[in-house]
């Protein structure tokens, strides 16, 4: 698959690098594993001398003989004696381009922590020193949220304060996605880009995975993942056990619960019978794999709140993979995949709120846009939008089926929330799968 967007991300790379020419700058690219953070830098790289070291976890001495290859390939100069430590190395590298200017990426720098953290003060030492009279383009980049924030928004750690810029990497936006499928199935439906959009959630590896088979119909695309030697079954767990460490078992249960449609802390609590008001904290601030959601115009103390997986794929994947592991550890995927079919248009609802959220937000024609429920979920609204600056509120009701729209339903559900808009002009609008596009 070509390389598709990312035109903001380039936009601020390209113009670091050329301010880097006048002294070194240094980038912080995050983002979730398989997000793009890789191919986004390399593409930036094109057409200018530029070094890339991945931080495995290996010995320090062996990773530096790996680093001293690529420097030497790059940049077509050897280096003579041993070099066993990342900071002589790096030393070295901010002495080269004080005359000489390149790129320097390093990848997944947080696999420092496991190797030797000391790393993290040498850098910043050897930064402070040479940052001035450098032409380094320094990109760190990671995947490991709660290690990155660590390194580089901790006051209290070194790195602290040091990168001229950030990029949090997010998936493919809607109409990202629909420029994909278009160029690779122009016969798709609208059910087919929902199911796309759900199971895929924009990251870039798994919309390449399924885009390079040509597989964009639900039916498909389930396929793929119940199967023998699929690799998307074990996705959840390599990507998040190293994150949660020891405790991985109980924010497992909690995101399970979450993804089952369990989303007040009552519900979860009552079903794991211990407090998690801690996990859950850190699952949204340190993680950042849950969003706490309050109803609209609720005060920001309200106690009413409910949580939802950000990521759609992780959603999918904690509600059908994790959920039915018992099945998938002795090969049943038939029975899985007949549950994921069976339940997947009730299973869609969710989703297709969220995607015109997200399509009302690209308009960037209103200052907050959310859903709206009542206590003990009454009168819950899908979506209202407001623009505050021509006093326009949108309220809306989504279903898969437009047929199954009722306005005057939706007006009825919606007569405490428009006593707070007594000099707004208020739209009720029906949203369903003929409105994605």
């Amino acid at each position: 698959m070509r390389f598709y967007d990312r035109k903001n991300e380039l936009s601020l790379l390209a113009e670091t690098k050329s301010m880097s020419l006048n002294s070194a700058r240094m980038t912080v690219v995050v983002g979730r594993r398989r997000i793009g953070k890789t191919s986004l830098v390399l593409k930036s790289c094109e057409g200018s001398d530029y070094i890339y070291f991945f931080v495995a976890r290996k010995n320090e001495s062996l990773l530096c003989k790996d680093f001293i290859d690529e420097i030497e390939v790059k940049l077509k100069t050897p280096l003579f004696g041993e070099i066993k430590s990342f900071s002589k190395l790096f030393e070295y590298l901010m002495v080269q381009s004080q005359s000489r200017a390149f790129t320097l990426v390093v990848d997944e720098v947080q696999e420092f922590f496991h190797i030797n953290p000391s790393v993290f003060s040498d850098i910043q030492n050897i930064w402070d020193k040479y940052k001035q009279s450098s032409k380094m383009n320094l990109i760190f980049s990671g995947s490991a949220y709660s290690m990155m924030k660590k390194i580089f928004e901790n006051e209290n750690k070194p790195l602290f304060g040091r990168s001229n810029e950030r990029i949090h990497l997010q998936p493919f936006t809607i109409d990202v996605l629909i420029k994909i499928v278009t160029d690779h199935y122009p016969a798709f439906k609208p059910k087919d880009l929902l199911g796309f959009y759900i199971i895929t959630g924009g990251v870039a590896k798994y919309v390449e995975h399924f885009a390079d088979k040509n597989l964009f119909t639900v039916k498909k695309m389930l396929n793929e993942i119940f199967r023998d030697n699929s690799l998307l079954l074990e996705e959840g767990k390599n990507i998040l056990i190293e994150e949660f460490g020891r405790d991985y078992t109980t924010y497992f249960s909690i995101l399970s619960l979450i993804a089952s449609s369990k989303t007040s802390r009552t519900d979860i609590e009552s079903i794991l019978e211990k407090d998690i008001g801690g996990y859950l904290a850190r699952l949204e601030k340190d993680y950042s794999i849950i969003k706490s959601v309050r109803p609209l115009l609720a005060k920001p103390n309200a106690r009413v709140q409910k949580y939802f997986i950000e990521d759609n794929f992780l959603n999918f994947w904690f509600r059908f993979v994790y959920k039915y592991r018992s099945a998938i550890e002795i090969g049943n995927y038939k029975y899985v995949n007949d549950i994921v079919e069976r339940d997947f248009n009730t299973y869609s609802g969710h989703f297709l709120e969220k995607y015109f959220i997200e399509k009302l937000a690209l308009t960037k024609q209103y200052s907050l846009i959310g859903n709206y429920w009542e206590r003990r979920n009454k009168n819950e609204i899908d979506i209202v939008a407001i623009n505050e600056k021509e006093k326009k509120v949108v309220i809306g009701e989504v279903k898969l089926n437009s047929a199954n729209i009722n306005l005057r339903q939706l007006k009825e559900k919606s007569i405490n929330l428009i006593r707070h808009f007594t000099d707004y002009e208020i739209e009720f609008v029906g949203l369903s799968l003929s409105d994605m596009f």
